[in-house]
This record gives structure tokens, C-alpha cells and sequence, in this order.
């Protein structure tokens, strides 16, 4: 039974620490082969076309660098 607690605790230390330098790293968790795009995929799924999140978001994109654009031609140098 000590044996099963020491692991226990052993493995909860290490999630605990990982945790901490996950936090304070503020980094997104990526694999060490750089994932689908290290392959030529664009995305995970096979759509024909791109989601009504992923729209919303690409539309926000957009209008985001016509404003950052708009900025930088009115800019007084």
C-alpha cells in the first residue's frame, strides 16, 4: 500500500509542476514534430469549407488589417 501512495504522490508532484511551468511559461502545448502543418495539412477536418466560428473569425481578420492598413496611410510620420 506505501508503494501505491509514493507513486501516487510522485505522479501528482509531476502534474503539479508541469502545471506551474505551463502557467508561467504562458505557451501553447505543441508537439515535438510541429503537428499537421509540419505535414502541408491546413486543417484537421475535411470540410469542404470552413465553419461559421471559423468565419466569424476570418471576417474579424480581415477587417482588423483593412483598419490596420486605413491607419497606416493616414499616419503623420
Amino acid at each position: 500500500m506505501s508503494t501505491f501512495i509514493l507513486a501516487f504522490v510522485f505522479f501528482l508532484v509531476v502534474v503539479v509542476a508541469m502545471a506551474v511551468g505551463y502557467i508561467f511559461q504562458q505557451k501553447t502545448i505543441a508537439g515535438s514534430c510541429g503537428g499537421l502543418g509540419a505535414l502541408g495539412i491546413d486543417k484537421a477536418c475535411d470540410c469542404p469549407e470552413p465553419c461559421d466560428r471559423k468565419k466569424m473569425r476570418m471576417e474579424k481578420e480581415q477587417a482588423r488589417e483593412k483598419k490596420l492598413k486605413e491607419w497606416k496611410q493616414n499616419q503623420i510620420l
